[in-house]
């Protein structure tokens, strides 16, 4: 499946304008080209799902974020887990209070969201006049299924960030262009339809020469994601019921798990997968440099603080804590993710940490530790996957949602799972029996923090919580140099329309927030 990049400069030739990676809004036609010769066959059909596919690998979205190249592994950076140091890049200016909608710095995100869209739109209404004759039914139906799927992940992030926004469902001429904005909930009914459809026809699993293409889990996983945003907690304990019986499992080993030895370990659902050769850029996100670990993205010390030491305590009361020697003892997943003053964080060159960051720490979760596959240096493009779906965070969802009904009995041996593969103790010997709710609610918010850190869900996390503003008071209180956030309420929980799309779009209107 990682090969599937060898298709793509042929199928953008094909099937979709010069100028896709352009402003969405501006209206080059995704659908006036070789129409008359593409979309005949199955070959047409799986070279038309690469290129959905493809869309996912744009810098703005899954393969960027070292030296300005500002991507989704970065947004941790929206939250209290991660200062973006080079504040330029646009998480560390937004989280400063100095972004507004002419700024440049999120007009990626939204653009290339609407390129995939447009693709998804394309494919969907292309795949399904193909003749019989030349394609499989049931193969048709899963190509179908996996542009719905795509689909409804490019607006599940355009409905998280940007809430109501232009929902398009079909390919469109000129002189349809300008949409005007859908509610966030007409977004979310439309992605639930489109996973719903997706699940009934998507396979669960591939022959391993196929693997990474969208399966029956990823599409439960993401329906999950959005039911459990929404607060839909019934539907979150169904949709998982169904994921626990497709054989997903723990990885025995979450310190190898997010470098190419772990991309497919039994905990990943769905990930974003690249490649790196000569003749493509793979990604970014894994790169580092060779004076500090990424340097622009930088562990903020009250998410360091959170990790628990090894008797499962926290540092506040555990007497296994040295603050002197605050990597000891403590939750492997800690050591697993994040670099400390004296870390050998390049290997080749036995470059050692000197804890020159802010805050004295150094991200290492999905970080090269040496140079890449291709021997072209740590700071060049790599060819780690990128993960979002993984089934520790199936466990956690459907545990928070036993939780949110107040069923949290049920949650222990969910949180347990999670624990018992890093050799944490359990929330019985620990925590205790018999937690109430909101302290069961607590104990899974905690664990959340801790496995899913640096994988793009924290912003998630802390907006559908309610907790925006204390994650902002714990940023300040970690009093890094040179980083001052500023709580603007709604204003800091999504971003604005850019101000480019409006001045094309007159039927369009600005996030009320940034009005």
């Amino acid at each position: 499946m990682k090969n599937r990049s060898i298709f793509i400069a042929f199928a953008f030739t094909l099937i979709f304008c010069a100028g896709c990676e352009d402003d969405f809004l501006q209206r080059d036609s995704l659908t006036q080209l070789a129409e008359g010769s593409f979309w005949k066959t199955e070959s047409d059909a799986q070279l038309g799902i690469n290129g959905v596919y493809d869309a996912l690998q744009a810098r703005s979205l899954y393969s960027g974020s070292l030296n300005g190249a500002a991507g989704l592994p970065m947004y941790d950076a929206l939250s209290d887990n991660i200062f973006n140091n080079w504040t330029w890049e646009g998480p560390g200016d937004f989280m400063q209070g100095r972004i507004d909608a002419a700024n440049w710095q999120f007009e990626g995100l939204w653009t290339s969201s609407y390129t995939g869209i447009a693709r998804a739109n394309l494919a969907i209404q292309k795949i399904a006049g193909i003749p019989d004759a030349n394609i499989i039914g049931c193969q048709k139906a899963s190509f179908i299924a996996q542009a719905k799927f795509l689909r409804a992940l490019f607006y599940t992030n355009v409905a998280i960030f940007f809430e109501d926004a232009p929902l398009i469902m079909e390919p469109q001429t000129l002189d349809e262009a300008f949409v005007p904005k859908s509610s966030f909930n007409e977004i979310k009914d439309a992605i639930v339809k489109d996973l719903t459809e997706a699940v009934a026809d998507l396979p669960a699993s591939y022959p391993a020469a196929e693997y990474g293409f969208a399966t029956k889990g990823a599409a439960l996983g993401l329906l999950a994601r959005i039911h459990l945003y929404t607060k839909n907690y019934a539907e979150v304990i169904a949709i998982t019921d169904q994921i626990l019986t497709l054989g997903y499992n723990l990885s025995t080993n979450y310190s190898t798990l997010f470098t190419p030895a772990g991309e497919t370990s039994g905990d990943v659902i769905f990930s974003i997968r690249f490649t790196l050769t000569r003749s493509n850029n793979g990604e970014l996100f894994s790169g580092t440099f060779e004076g500090a670990p990424k340097i622009d993205m930088v562990p903020l010390k009250n998410l360091v603080r959170d990790f628990y030491c090894t008797d499962g305590l926290p540092i506040t009361t555990s007497p296994l804590y040295d603050p002197a020697k605050e990597n000891v003892n403590r939750d492997p997943r800690l050591t697993a993710s994040i670099y400390f003053k004296g870390d050998i964080f390049i290997v080749n060159l036995n470059r050692a940490f000197t804890g020159n960051t802010p805050t004295g720490y150094g991200q290492k979760k999905y970080v090269r530790n040496g140079p890449s596959a291709t021997g072209i240096g740590v700071a060049s493009p790599g060819g780690q996957d990128f993960y979002l779906i993984r089934y520790a965070d199936v466990l956690l969802m459907r545990a928070e949602a036993l939780a949110e009904l107040g069923r949290q009995d049920e949650a222990y041996p969910l949180v347990n799972q999670i624990r018992a593969r890093v050799s944490m103790p359990t929330v019985e010997s620990v925590e205790g029996t018999g937690l109430t709710q909101a302290q069961m609610i607590e104990v899974i918010r905690h664990e959340r923090r801790v496995e899913l850190a640096f994988e793009g869900l924290r912003f998630f996390d802390l907006k559908r919580w309610g907790e925006m503003p204390n994650a902002f008071q714990r940023i300040i209180a970690d009093g890094t140099p040179g980083y001052a956030p500023v709580y603007n309420q709604r204003r800091s929980e999504s971003l604005p329309i850019p101000l480019r799309e409006l001045d094309v779009n007159k039927n369009l209107t600005q996030n009320p927030a940034w009005q």
